[in-house]
């Protein structure tokens, strides 16, 4: 018998700030009352490809519920994410901030307050706020407006004495137990199925937390619910029924560029940054991978069912997406920071309220360039909210009301120096073609990705492409001009001598 179907779910009355005790049922089928407030619904993952979603997508994987909210709304293909690590992914979405703005170029520690910060707004405007789940931020226990968050940060010890919600959930639920049984770290490229009860696994602690309080929820106020799944980023450590669901079934094997040969031949240790160590061995670690993503989808499924239990689904905006994808060796890299689409390239789903009128088809696809950047602007414009002049992010909504709408021609990427000093990169793109400029050695990529979504040629030397990549030159040019001549001098772009972490934008801390 599965071990979630019959667990009893205890979660610490300190922790929720609520007068029961929440205990785990199966919410009802109907709900006698519908809930006509208009309630905002985050769900996130954490290194989840653009390609790792069912619908539209990609055969190989397994994701009913989520392929069912896209049909119930729309499916972005073109969403990115701007710096594709975890925190400074998460300082974009905090914002609605491109990267120079909020000042975050690279993976470092989100600012302890920003001017506008999207719990903080929500909260402000008369929303009771909530984040359960990974937040990445310090100090650890920062809310930055959030009521209440409930963390699971993955064991990441950043504050002194921190420990995090689940795994105080967890030593109760399992005394004297190790959280990390599986023996996988947070980096490795390697997988296993997890060692433990399934009831134990923090993505089935996150997606029933969420269910419980939207079951448990009868404040007057409507709610801001951010549930951030610390999965599919490794360790690939699917419970064994999840992995069960792939055998037999062919998953694809990691794309590798007519470009890409240097990236070889490198040290296999188990959290290689490069590296090719066998296609069986990176398929195995996609099947495991694919199997988290199955995972998370089943409780992603569990919150949807609450929120239609509840009478909550009809009137929630919900926005569902990833930081950043994962290179599962694709091109000989692995993990995340890079230009190229497996590592900056998202799923991104956005699902209106019934209210709300329309003119795009429920199950669209739509194919503007769109980024974490656009979440908070898109919550405020649906609640009525003035949305900030110096936010760089747009609507959502204007993408599904208007007939024509305005919108950004192409989006920006960059990341600093990680791994190795030579990765340090800023990119355009609006989808159809990518243009990379690393910084410190002059390198231009182009790719058609229409052609060649897999990016297996680099376009820099063809002759047909010379009047592309001078336009994308010319773009980055203007993209960057606002930084200086360190980065652009008589309109050309500037080789640097040395990575930037921080822009002057990034707040001052204590």
């Amino acid at each position: 018998m599965n071990d979630m179907k019959t667990s009893i779910w205890y979660i610490p009355l300190v922790l929720l700030g609520i007068s029961t005790l929440l205990t785990r049922c199966t919410p009802p089928e109907t709900s006698e009352t519908v809930d006509e407030r208009l309630h905002l619904i985050m769900i996130m993952t954490d290194q989840q490809r653009g390609d790792c979603i069912g619908y539209g997508t990609n055969d190989h994987i397994q994701t009913p519920h989520l392929d069912a909210l896209a049909r119930d709304g729309v499916l972005f293909e073109n969403a990115y994410t701007a710096v594709p690590s975890c925190t400074p992914a998460r300082a974009g979405l905090l914002t609605g901030m491109a990267p120079w703005h909020h000042g975050m170029l690279g993976y470092g520690r989100v600012a302890a307050s920003y001017p506008n910060e999207l719990p903080q707004m929500l909260r402000n405007a008369g929303y009771f706020t909530m984040g359960i789940g990974k937040m990445h931020w310090y100090p650890q226990r920062n809310r930055h407006g959030f009521h209440v968050t409930l963390l699971d940060e993955s064991g990441r010890v950043e504050s002194p004495g921190f420990v995090s919600d689940y795994r105080q959930w967890f030593y109760q639920q399992a005394p004297g137990m190790n959280p990390d049984s599986t023996g996988i770290g947070w980096n490795e490229h390697r997988a296993g199925i997890y060692a433990l009860p399934e009831k134990l696994h923090p993505t089935t602690w996150t997606g029933q937390t969420a269910a419980e309080v939207i079951h448990n929820y009868e404040d007057e106020r409507p709610i801001f619910l951010k549930v951030s799944f610390a999965r599919p980023h490794s360790p690939y450590d699917p419970p064994q029924r999840f992995l069960e669901m792939y055998e037999g079934r062919e998953i694809p094997e990691p794309y590798v560029g007519d470009w890409c040969e240097t990236f070889k031949d490198r040290p296999d240790t188990p959290s290689a940054a490069f590296g090719f160590f066998g296609t069986d061995h990176a398929i195995n670690s996609r099947r495991h991978y694919y199997a988290n993503i199955t995972f998370i989808d089943e409780q992603i499924g569990q919150i949807i069912d609450a929120l239609k239990a509840k009478g909550m689904y009809e009137n929630s905006l919900i926005i569902f997406f990833s930081d950043h994808g994962d290179m599962l060796g694709d091109h000989h890299h692995w993990r995340k920071t890079y230009a190229y689409e497996g590592s900056a390239n998202i799923p991104f789903i956005l699902k209106w309220p019934q209210s709300m009128e329309s003119i795009i088809e429920k199950g669209s696809f739509l194919d503007y360039p769109v980024e974490l950047r656009d979440v908070l602007p898109t919550f405020l414009d649906a609640i009525g909210q003035p949305i900030p002049d110096e936010m760089d992010g747009a609507s959502l909504l204007t993408l599904v009301r208007e007939k024509d709408p305005a919108w950004r021609e192409y989006i920006d990427m960059e990341h600093c120096t990680t791994y190795e000093r030579e990765n340090y990169w800023t990119a355009l793109t609006d989808g159809h073609q990518k243009y990379i400029w690393f910084f410190l050695t002059g390198q231009e990529q182009l790719f058609d990705l229409d052609r060649d979504p897999g990016e297996l040629h680099d376009l820099f030397g063809n002759t047909d492409f010379q009047d592309d990549l001078k336009l994308w030159r010319q773009r980055m040019a203007d993209h960057l001009s606002e930084r200086g001549e360190g980065f652009v001098k008589d309109d050309r772009l500037v080789i640097r001598t040395e990575p930037l972490l921080y822009s002057p934008n990034y707040p001052e801390t204590e």
